[in-house]
């Protein structure tokens, strides 16, 4: 439960701090000045994050989920104790300034770590440690969707946790305290709200397929992308200058394509409602709202260039995951292609 509560809590530090700082910018500065500010926020963002990093935690921040991953097969379970606040300090600022990747991944790795250093001050063993972490994991996921079974499953099956009742047990706590400290901060608000208005019939089959099929090879078009941008980072030895070079290319595509600034979950929602005037808000090219297939062909762009920003972030030095941001265009993409027909 101790576990739980304080992997909600840090959900809802990273949620509000990220929040504050896109409404800041966003609210205030584009929205009353100037839209030229979308080039400046992602490379202002992740040069504070390379200052943070550099003077400040003097370690490197890895990526959430695969560095939990690799403290639980390669060091027993044991986290470092700066990895309990190098996520807070860092992805916050890394996406409300637009860097284009989710908090899902720096959440679980911030109650991981927090979880983990509890167990070591306890003196617990190893299989303990890991179970915590994956307590922490899904009470992350858990007050994040609002969705404590699910993110059960989530913990199970990445950490690879033994389906027991040993670890089932605390895996229920750990989630639903998660879940209740999320409902006394956020209220009854649901990240992605989906209601269904339809019955199931078996004729929807085979556009299910369909959409089964473009997801996979989104994800393979997404492996080669970010793959092949990391390949071309790597080969800039200086971290600065990977810095300059990913905030500029990243700047460049907020700029032409304002929906990819932050998470995208505002944006996702609208889709999901039908609403283009959200994607389309800000756009460089002038687009009608009202022309189905501009805005059918701005979503195209987003499935395509989302990945490609989610991978500038990361190649720059922001820091982030990547466990929603290129996928969830697809079916949202597809909602909204549904409900233009309809109407």
């Amino acid at each position: 439960m101790l576990i739980g509560f304080t992997s909600g809590v840090g959900a809802v530090i990273l949620k509000n701090a990220t929040h504050f700082f896109q409404h800041l910018l966003e609210g205030r500065l584009v929205q009353y000045y100037h839209q030229a500010f979308y080039f400046v926020f992602p490379l202002l963002g992740l040069g504070l994050v390379y200052l943070i990093i550099k003077y400040g935690i003097r370690q490197k921040v890895s990526h959430g989920i695969p560095s939990t991953l690799f403290a639980m097969a390669k060091r027993k379970g044991i986290m470092k104790r700066y990895q309990m606040f190098g996520s807070v300090l860092t992805a916050p600022i890394t996406v409300g300034f637009g860097g284009s990747v989710g908090l899902e991944g720096p959440t679980v790795a911030t109650g991981a770590a927090i979880s983990a250093n509890i167990a070591r001050l306890f003196h617990m063993n190893q299989s303990t440690r890991n179970l915590l972490i994956g307590c922490a994991a899904a009470g992350a996921m858990s007050s994040i969707f609002k969705a404590p079974i699910a993110a059960i499953i989530f913990a199970i099956e990445v950490f690879s946790l033994q389906l027991t009742m040993v670890s089932l047990l605390p895996l229920l706590l750990a989630s639903i305290t998660a879940i209740i400290t999320s409902y006394f901060f956020f209220g009854s608000d649901i990240l992605l709200p989906v209601k269904l208005a339809d019955a199931f019939s078996l004729s929807d089959v085979p556009y299910f397929l369909i959409l089964g099929i473009v997801a996979g090879a989104t994800s393979i078009y997404f492996t080669t992308v970010y793959e092949y941008v990391q390949k071309g980072f790597d080969r800039i030895p200086k971290p600065v200058h990977r810095m300059l070079v990913g905030g500029s290319l990243l700047g460049v595509l907020i700029y032409l394509i304002p929906p990819l600034y932050g998470e995208g979950f505002e944006v996702i929602n609208s889709l999901l409602k039908g609403d283009s005037a959200a994607v389309l808000k800000g756009n460089s090219f002038g687009l009608d709202a009202q022309n189905i297939w501009m805005v059918m062909g701005l979503l195209v762009g987003l499935v395509l260039f989302k990945i490609l920003a989610s991978a500038l972030t990361f190649g720059a030095g922001g820091v982030g995951g990547f466990l929603h941001p290129p996928f969830l265009w697809v079916p949202s993409w597809a909602t909204y292609w549904e409900n233009s027909l309809t109407n």
